[in-house]
């Protein structure tokens, strides 16, 4: 089998430090592997397989033999080099905001539009992880009877702000427990114990930046856009795994039972719904693993063709790393590189 060279940009973050790990647990065929960071990193090691490799500062220089770049930095950074990236031969799949709208870019969830990784141009986008997480679960769904309309309030883990959110909240509930004064830096209040109503910054009618992903990022995978979303993002105390309240409007009826069976074959899915034994999806089992676990279908008793259900699933993995990864394997399958 045919290996390529990947280089991970933003190698040593949450996310960065997630690719590597997925990279060989799907056996991903790499040969040469470049970490990039920042200048701050430059010259750490990290030990990898048996191997040490030193993380080197990511230029515009950084990508010459390079098949596949997995971008895990800000905005900003892939702003300035994923273009130099594509210039020096590789694909880049990017995970920041960056390009994720820009016209000739596919957004891909491999297990809903896969097909639109074949339209690239160099750059693919990976979707926000609430996206992935909602469109993964709603995929059958919205084949069975298209999504019209959505309502959803996520409940977003600190990791989602990275390695200092899950830092920041460890170190809070220290210094409660031990009387001692806290320090806010990561997010906008005290996050042990409580619940931020807030990710990113407000729109001109209160909608925050988060909320608006899901909508705009929506209509673009799904194919759809007249598709309309109403979202709330919360950021909550918990480490690892988002979880969404999600409420469906379809052109025609699907019955919680018919949900529950199109859930249960749906590619990327776990359902969890067994009310009588109090089985649903919670954060905790859904951490550290790729699939979407869904639960608590039940029909929407305000409205006629609308369905409500909850899932939860791994931000940093399938939200992030693992579809960055299966969007590489796409394009090793379909000889697109």
């Amino acid at each position: 089998m045919k290996k390529y060279n990947v280089a991970i940009l933003g190698a040593t973050g949450a996310v960065g430090m997630e690719m590597l790990k997925v990279l060989v647990e799907r056996d991903f065929p790499f040969k040469e592997l470049k970490l990039l960071a920042s200048s701050r990193s430059a010259g750490k090691e990290v030990e990898f397989q048996g191997k040490k490799y030193i993380i080197e500062e990511a230029s515009e220089n950084s990508f010459k033999n390079m098949d596949i770049v997995l971008c895990a930095a800000e905005n900003n950074i892939s702003e300035a080099l994923s273009p130099a990236a594509v210039k020096a031969g590789a694909v880049v799949i990017d995970n920041s905001s960056a390009f994720r709208l820009k016209d000739g870019v596919p957004l891909v969830v491999p297990e809903v539009n896969g097909q639109d990784v074949k339209k690239h141009k160099g750059i693919i986008a990976n979707p926000n992880c609430s996206t992935t997480i909602a469109l993964t679960a709603l995929n059958e769904l919205n084949k069975y009877a298209k999504i019209n309309r959505m309502i959803v309030s996520t409940f977003q883990a600190v990791s989602g702000a990275g390695i200092n959110g899950m830092k920041e909240l460890d170190q809070q509930i220290k210094n409660i427990s031990e009387g001692s004064p806290i320090d806010i830096e990561t997010f906008q209040y005290q996050i042990a114990y409580n619940v931020i109503p807030q990710i990113g910054s407000f729109n001109e009618m209160g909608y925050s930046q988060e909320e608006m992903k899901l909508q705009n990022e929506g209509r673009k995978i799904f194919h759809n856009p007249d598709l309309k979303v109403n979202c709330t993002c919360v950021r909550v105390p918990v480490y690892r795994s988002h979880s969404e309240s999600i409420t469906i409007e379809t052109e025609k009826e699907i019955t919680p039972e018919k949900a529950k069976q199109l859930i249960a074959k749906a590619e990327g899915v776990k359902l969890i719904d067994d009310l009588a034994n109090e089985k649903y999806p919670m954060p905790l089992d859904t951490s550290d693993q790729d699939l979407i676990y869904v639960g608590r279908i039940r029909k929407d008793i305000s409205k006629e063709n609308s369905l409500v259900l909850w899932c939860c699933g791994d931000q940093i993995r399938k939200g992030a790393a693992t579809n960055a990864v299966q969007i590489a394997e796409i394009l090793v399958k379909e000889t697109l590189i």
